[in-house]
């Protein structure tokens, strides 16, 4: 029964393996950006052979994910603490000696592992490679305790030029104005955790990026944001991260 059940189990894994979407973009010199989802608000992203991972989760967050699947990371960014976002597991599955965790304060100071950056600090990773931690947090009364302003991270991940904009949990800020030219933007979508339908429209408004994914949505009725967007000009993109 244990050998039938492991089977059916490595089934499973790699059918969602063969099922997970992916991607594909051009920098403005050329080179290749494929993003592969995941789940929830864990996404892959290989930059012309650089393999980058955002908030891989194990089993904190269903389907399992098996991350010995994977390319091994360069690089791996943790938005926050939650357990949905924050899994030594899946880390550990990615991780070479050669990998750079980047990871706000509030993470770094559960392990000790990895970088710290904080909101408005920026690292060049490499000539072609920048990264800039940006504010994510709620605003609605009641609820700012599920992610206070400060202590959680997005981020904007500067690839050969092409800007993307990975919010974290976050409700729709005023420094959302302030991003600058966003080419592909993950805006998440659950209340009270983080934003509503109404709110990520706001949001997507504001930013104005070529690509929207909606993520981290659990089960909102997603499809109403690409109605709500119609004639935006935003490319609205659906895919698992439920």
């Amino acid at each position: 029964m244990k050998i039938i059940s492991t089977i059916m189990l490595m089934l499973i894994a790699m059918t969602a393996t063969a099922q997970r979407k992916t991607d594909t973009f051009q920098t403005p010199s050329g080179k290749t950006v494929t993003i592969t989802c995941i789940k929830h608000a864990s996404l892959e992203i290989n930059y012309n052979g650089t393999e980058i991972q955002v908030d891989p989760v194990t089993d904190a967050v269903q389907p399992a994910t098996n991350y010995y699947d994977f390319p091994k990371a360069n690089i791996i960014l943790v938005t926050h603490l939650h357990q949905d976002h924050f899994d030594r597991e899946a880390i550990a599955a990615l991780r070479t000696a050669a990998t750079t965790i980047y990871e706000p304060t509030s993470v770094y100071n559960l392990w000790f592992n990895g970088v710290a950056i904080d909101n408005g600090d920026s690292i060049a990773i490499a000539d072609d490679i920048q990264l800039k931690a940006v504010p994510a947090y709620n605003t609605t009364p009641g609820r700012e305790q599920f992610h206070p302003k400060g202590r959680d991270n997005g981020y904007i991940l500067t690839l050969d030029g092409l800007r993307i904009y990975i919010a974290g949990d976050t409700e729709d800020i005023p420094e959302m104005a302030d991003l600058g030219p966003i080419d592909i933007a993950f805006l998440p979508c659950n209340q009270p955790f983080t934003m509503t339908p109404e709110q990520l429209v706001h949001a997507a408004k504001t930013i104005k990026p070529r690509v929207l994914f909606p993520y981290h949505y659990s089960e909102t009725p997603i499809a109403r944001i690409s109605m709500m967007l119609t004639g935006s000009g935003i490319d609205v993109r659906i895919r698992d991260y439920k």
